[in-house]
């Protein structure tokens, strides 16, 4: 079914009009809210993140609502909330009588990327109600409100068929991930065997990098991966004339961030500060592995690697270096299976979730593509 096909038969004749969102939607700033003045509580705070920052006692905001993010690196974040939240360095868009909160929700998420690039500031970037409130919404049949909301809420009956079935495989996913964690610290814990728990920084030589890249190197495809700081393993790459860090297995870990990498292809150190590990007597992906299960269990992180290298790895059969290797190698093999079912985009659950997020995206913006007047216009002329 065409676009315009479907939207035929959905309005039935009836016109479409484009409103700004701030004359259908109440856009409202947040209550400013600092993690010293947060008492102990269960309700969400949101503010410039995509998840929320902390929890309080006390919410601002209840049943149905949507969220935009204020500020920081994830400023015009669009999330959706349908239990009592603390909005605190963001701004709520609540639906107005003739608009479907879930519609104006989904028609939000589909101006993402607009809505992101409405950032300004010179220091940390804003996105503010003044930004989103111009932005145009389609409204059908803007004169039969019960019609509209018949129409909208048929839109929002289709796309949310598609967003409960990634909702049922995230939260499938979230299960294999227990099980895994299970998994690796029940073998991590060495009840039956030999071990001696070593300092991290006993474990690996720490190597520098023959080459840190300037922000403007990287890009989105190029001849070299650049490894960074953050959660995923790639920041980008690039195509300068740089001397990358060997093939070898290596252990990343960032001196300002909480995540710890296992790499073992050759890369290019990215902008931010990196201490790159190469293990002796050990296997780089064992030591990956029972790192972060001691990270997960302990609840806190040791950021900078001088305190970080003070971690304690369980190291089996130190006494016999062949005989140690070959059971972190068995260890490594058992998990990387459930690794491979939790994190790999091309097989397992996590493939299946992309997608379905890109059927999604496909029909939300198929679906939400009402002609503008001068479409109208243009196509009678």
């Amino acid at each position: 079914m065409t676009d315009l096909g479907f939207h035929e038969k959905l309005l039935d004749g009836a016109e479409v009009e484009w409103k700004p969102l701030g004359a259908v939607a109440e856009i409202k700033r947040g209550n400013s809210i600092t993690k010293k003045n947060i008492k102990p509580g269960d309700i969400p705070v949101i503010a410039g993140g995509r998840s929320p920052a902390y929890y309080h006692n006390e919410s601002n905001r209840t049943d149905q609502t949507i969220v935009v993010a204020g500020s920081g690196a994830y400023a015009g974040f669009v999330s959706w909330w349908e239990e009592p939240i603390f909005v605190s360095d963001a701004f709520s868009v609540k639906a107005l009588a003739g608009l479907e909160p879930r519609y104006c929700f989904h028609w939000l998420t589909s101006l993402q990327e607009r809505i992101h690039d409405l950032k300004s500031g010179g220091g940390v970037p804003h996105v503010y109600p003044r930004d989103v409130a111009p932005l145009e919404i389609p409204i059908p049949c803007p004169e039969q409100p019960e019609k509209s909301l018949a129409i909208q809420g048929e839109i929002v009956r289709i796309l949310d068929s598609f967003t409960e079935l990634t909702a049922e495989l995230t939260a499938e996913l979230e299960l294999r991930k227990k099980q895994y964690n299970h998994y690796r610290d029940e073998l991590l814990a060495f009840e039956d065997l030999e071990v001696e728990w070593k300092a991290l920084g006993e474990l690996v030589n720490t190597i520098t990098a023959p080459t840190k890249l300037n922000r403007s190197a990287y890009r989105e495809k190029g001849t070299l991966p650049i490894v960074d700081q953050g959660a995923s393993y790639l920041a980008g790459f690039t195509d300068e004339d740089v001397t990358p860090v060997s093939a070898d297995e290596y252990v990343i870990f960032g001196d300002h961030s909480e995540h710890i990498k296992y790499v073992d292809f050759a890369f290019v150190q990215g902008a931010d500060g990196l201490k790159i590990l190469r293990p002796k007597n050990a296997i780089a992906k064992f030591i990956f592995y029972a790192f972060r299960s001691h990270y997960r269990k302990e609840g806190k992180y040791k950021r900078h690697w001088s305190k970080a290298k003070e971690t304690l790895i369980p190291v089996p059969f130190t006494d016999d270096p062949e005989k140690s290797l070959a059971e972190q190698a068995r260890i490594v093999a058992i998990l990387d299976k459930f690794d491979t079912l939790t994190t790999s985009l091309s097989e397992g659950l996590p493939g299946e979730i992309e997608l379905r997020q890109k059927q999604y995206e496909y029909y939300r913006d198929l679906l939400l593509s009402f002609p503008k007047p001068a479409e109208n216009t243009k196509t009678a002329a």
